[in-house]
């Protein structure tokens, strides 16, 4: 018999998401395990794969359509020799079968059920965004948005991200090199003498997630702040000796990712998290690394990172840090975690404090190392590199005693180096 194919859980914290792209069409035949479709989260793209073999019989939620809740019916998947009625048989009796959050009334409905009222990127309805010309148009939802803002074909543009993608800056590239009458609101480059009209750009999920989260944060958890400057050089001396062998040099972030995860087994009273009726204690040193990405801030989670090499370590960042600006993180690798870095140090940033990403209960800004005066232990004023750090801490959770000795552990290990390696 059919088989219908519903939103699945995608994510822990996800109650559903906007269903990016079909990657079958009505008529295709599909392979268990084969992927189906494409389903934008909060913070990432993720594959449903197809649960039963058959053939795809009817799209029931078009491409683009926005807010689909978990368990909606996508489409209906047929068994060999069924037909149309078959498709009218597995539907019948499944109310969200016909009107899913945001396909309503079909693909016209689709085509407006973006946030804010503001029309897909799809300019007219019909057509799913991947089947507006031979093959499929693979693109960014906020790529699709901007085309359709500045009356771009997105098929004749060269897509840059993964797999051909069109992503944001290939579309702002196209638009700058457009001429002004070809575009309805064109970049500022393509204008320099003329002010443009103000531009409003809907929230993606993504956004919205990391404002409501950071929000609840802020609001609800009490947090406390620990500074300290650490000496650097040792550690700038020892990572110019990692890369003279011509290998991969690892990043400063690298060994401040081990030396946070080794502090935490020093001082475990930090690698905790707030329970309304308990306080979790962390078995692994899972530290979050924070990554920008056009969409906004995500934090891949690199495992047991304290009992992991320095080389390891850092070729698992560049290939979480990569996913993640390609929206292909799966739901596990940015779930949970010990304790976060963000570093914006080489952004030129001295010293600043981060909000906590809850559930964890303490996140580290790391500022860039600069050469300023110190005074020995000698009395002698000598010219050192200085790196600033600060630790936002859960109150709730963690004791100002706790986050100090966590934070001096963390000193200690970059103002010595080569504990880092150990």
């Amino acid at each position: 018999m059919a088989n219908l194919i519903r939103l699945p859980a995608v994510a822990a914290d996800a109650s559903g998401g906007t269903l990016h792209q079909w990657l079958k069409r009505e008529g295709d035949a599909v392979a268990v395990g084969e992927p189906l479709a494409e389903i934008e989260t909060e913070k990432a793209i993720v594959e449903i794969n197809a649960e039963q073999a058959g053939v795809l019989g009817r799209i029931v939620v078009p491409a683009g359509a926005a807010s689909v809740p978990v368990n909606a019916v996508l489409g209906v998947l047929l068994e060999t020799g069924e037909d149309a009625a078959a498709i009218e048989a597995a539907l019948a009796g499944h109310a969200d079968a016909s009107a899913p959050a945001g396909a309503g009334a079909g693909a016209d409905d689709a085509a407006t059920a973006q946030p804010g009222g503001t029309p897909a990127a799809s300019p007219t309805p019909g057509p799913a965004p991947d089947a507006t010309i031979a093959g499929r148009v693979l693109a960014s939802p906020l790529a699709r948005r901007l085309a359709a803002q500045w009356n771009l074909d997105l098929a004749a543009l060269a897509g840059s991200g993964p797999r051909g993608r069109v992503v944001r800056r290939d579309v702002e590239a196209a638009a700058r090199c457009a001429p002004a009458s070809a575009s309805a609101a064109p970049p500022p480059a393509a204008v320099p003498a003329a002010r443009l009209a103000e531009q409003r750009v809907p929230h993606t999920g993504m956004r919205r997630a990391i404002a409501r989260r950071l929000s609840e944060s802020k609001q609800t958890v009490p947090h406390f702040y620990l500074t300290v400057d650490c000496r650097a050089d040792a550690l700038l001396a020892l990572r110019a000796q990692a890369g003279q062998d011509g290998g991969a040099r690892p990043t400063v972030n690298d060994f401040i990712v081990r030396a946070a995860a080794q502090a935490l087994r020093d001082e475990p009273g930090l690698n905790v998290s707030w329970q309304d009726d308990a306080l979790l204690h962390h078995a692994g040193a899972d530290i979050s690394v924070a990554v920008a990405t056009d969409g906004g801030l995500v934090t891949p989670i690199v495992r047991d990172a304290d009992a992991k090499p320095l080389g390891a370590i850092a070729a698992e960042i560049a290939e979480l840090a990569a996913r993640a600006r390609a929206n292909r993180l799966r739901p596990e690798e940015f779930t949970g975690g010990s304790l976060t870095v963000s570093n914006l140090g080489m952004h030129g940033i001295d010293q600043f404090a981060a909000i906590i990403n809850p559930p964890q209960a303490a996140i580290l800004a790391v500022g860039a190392a600069r050469r300023r005066p110190v005074v020995d232990e000698d009395g002698e004023i000598r010219a050192a590199m200085l790196m600033t750090v600060t630790l936002s801490a859960d109150h709730r959770a963690v004791d100002g005693a706790v986050a100090a000795r966590w934070l001096a552990a963390f000193r200690a290990r970059i103002e010595h180096p080569v504990r880092i390696l150990l």
